[in-house]
């Protein structure tokens, strides 16, 4: 009986925005059987280090992550960071005052 644990990156979702979605699967096997697995997913958003990524998304996000795609998130999240400072700011001056 030998058990041998299986890790995996068994799927990539490139979104709209250039953000990857990575999916690996940790599989644990025994005499070659799979008996049990589970799944862990994060995000690598454009512009990211993906020096520690798997190689398939390392690929993906060398082709996808073109300096354009890169711009044009970060002013995204610029422009959702200035709102939502704003909104805070908006929110302080209504708050009353005890």
């Amino acid at each position: 009986m030998a058990l041998e644990k299986v890790i995996s990156v068994d799927l990539i979702e490139v979104v709209e925005n250039g953000t990857l979605q990575v999916r690996t699967k940790t599989a644990i096997k025994e005499d070659g059987v799979e008996i049990s697995s589970q799944f862990h997913r994060h995000v690598v958003v454009p512009g990211a280090d993906v020096s520690a990524e798997d190689a398939k998304v390392q690929a993906i996000a060398a082709a996808v992550h073109t300096p354009e795609v890169v711009a044009a998130y970060e002013a995204v999240i610029a422009a959702q960071e200035a709102a939502r400072l704003a909104a805070e700011q908006a929110a302080q001056e209504v708050a009353p005052t005890e």
